[in-house]
């Protein structure tokens, strides 16, 4: 059945973003007022701020102590790019595309690093065959593609015996999902996806294999001092510690600290998960209602549970444009136009810093929206 709406009345307004920066619920500035502020982040203080947040990002994603876990510059992007400049190189590489951040990394490796890789790609909406891949090759994938809304399922492809590293671009994915954290040697998020944090840092995680690799392989190529994990050949630990390679904004550390406790306090991993799976499935009612609603990932074994894209029916640029100018003038949804390099369509956030309440309240305003462009 096709709901309707009278473009005349419009619902009441919640308090929605589904932007992936979407703060957590009861989120204020002043709770990040704490002695950090102000201070170097080299001082004991700031420190000890920094390892209290890698304690606290182990805690919330249920993390082996076999994975470092590392805060490093330039958001999910600066992250990725740092274990590919520092890893690659040693054994062939496969890289995974079906989206435009997975074709970013096609690009680092083609053009950038030149190593020749074997490429698998997939159209927007859908996934590559898994069975493809090669374990004997470095392999690089986005866990969860945020600009098409299709994921892997899980990590049973991944192989146990694998040969080369996994480096899994997992920013829209952690804390979402389970991570079965012994198939994967290297992971990278930064905290304004999933966490609703301020972007600029990014966080990398190390697995046991990982951490060899750092050791016993030395690039061919030129690296940046943002970039260097090794000092005289053995792993600087101290970045695994809280000892930054640069100067990280402590207020976006303290912001990421309360968006953590935040997390413990609505049940961890298990919670944050349980609030983005009913968001999801809101969000599914939603798109069953209406006709002129779809899903770009057909599969729901492979679709994204936080980054759920959307297709409009006979929509254009142009038309979702407006579609979303329109609901951001109300003050219903922001930013919920699709990915530029994506197929035109809407995409909106459902991870764990957002109500459930609030996707529900999403649906008349998609109505009222629709209607009067349609009238």
């Amino acid at each position: 059945m096709t709901a309707t709406a009278n473009p005349a009345r419009k619902p009441a307004r919640p308090y929605f973003s589904s932007g992936p920066c979407a703060k957590p619920p009861g989120w204020s500035a002043a709770k990040l007022a704490t002695d950090s502020l102000g201070r170097s982040h080299r001082a004991g203080i700031g420190k000890e701020r920094l390892q209290h947040c890698i304690d606290l990002m182990r805690e919330v994603l249920e993390l082996p102590d076999t994975h470092r876990i590392g805060i490093v510059p330039g958001s999910d992007t600066g992250a990725f790019e740092m274990a590919m400049w520092t890893m690659l190189g040693a054994r062939p590489v496969t890289t995974l595309a079906w989206e435009s951040f997975g074709e970013g990394w096609v690009t680092d490796a083609v053009r950038q690093l030149k190593l020749d890789p074997t490429v698998i790609r997939a159209d927007y909406g859908a996934l590559p065959d898994l069975g493809q891949v090669d374990w004997t090759n470095d392999v690089l994938f986005t866990w969860n593609g945020t600009t098409s809304g299709v994921r892997v399922p899980d990590g049973e492809w991944i192989a146990a015996d694998r040969e080369g590293l996994s480096f899994a671009d997992a920013t829209s994915a952690v804390f979402a999902y389970n991570i079965p954290w012994d198939k994967v040697d290297v992971a990278t998020f930064s905290w304004q996806k999933v966490l609703g944090g301020e972007g600029a840092h990014g966080v990398l995680i190390l697995g046991p294999r990982a951490a060899e690799r750092l050791e016993s392989h030395t690039p061919p190529w030129p690296l940046p001092k943002v970039f260097r994990l090794v000092s005289k050949g053995a792993l600087n630990e101290g970045v695994f510690k809280g000892e930054t390679i640069n100067t990280p904004s402590m207020l976006a550390v303290e912001d990421a600290i309360w968006a953590l406790e935040w997390a413990k306090g609505v049940g961890g991993l298990k919670g944050l998960q349980a609030r983005s799976d009913a968001n999801a499935a809101a969000l599914d009612r939603i798109v069953a209602e209406r006709d002129w609603l779809g899903h770009l990932a057909a599969d729901p074994a492979s679709r994204s549970k936080t980054s759920v894209c959307l297709t409009v029916e006979g929509a254009d640029a142009d038309f979702v444009k407006t579609f979303a100018g329109l609901l951001e003038a109300e003050g219903a949804a922001c930013d919920i136009a699709g990915y530029r390099d994506a197929p035109p369509g809407l995409r909106i956030w459902c991870g764990a810093t957002v109500d459930t309440a609030d996707i529900e309240a999403l649906g008349p305003w998609l109505d009222w929206a629709w209607a009067t462009l349609k009238s």
